[in-house]
């Protein structure tokens, strides 16, 4: 598994640094422990954590609902929770 990624009886947790402000939306790779993830967002009034929200829940095929916001509201190194897919699942469409 990588390391970005954790199991819990919850669900799976996904941590991510984000680059707001980017040219486009996209995974862009791995940074030490974290998953890179680049908006266009800007880091406003939440845009762009909820950018990074909806960009997940495209590329995993998911529903909106299903992810949640666990830690880093307010920095570029968060935690995400996602509800209903298996690590392994997220590993194949993080590919």
């Amino acid at each position: 598994m990588p390391p970005y990624l954790q199991e819990r009886s919850d669900g799976v947790c996904i941590s991510v640094k984000v680059q707001p402000r980017a040219a486009r939306r996209e995974i862009a790779g791995l940074i030490g422990n974290e998953l890179k993830i680049k908006v266009t967002a800007p880091p406003v009034d939440s845009a762009a954590n909820e950018a990074v929200l909806e960009l997940l829940a495209e590329i995993l095929g998911c529903a909106r609902n299903q992810l949640e916001l666990l830690r880093g509201a307010t920095s570029r190194h968060k935690q995400i929770l996602v509800r209903g897919i298996t690590a392994a699942q997220i590993e194949d469409k993080l590919r």
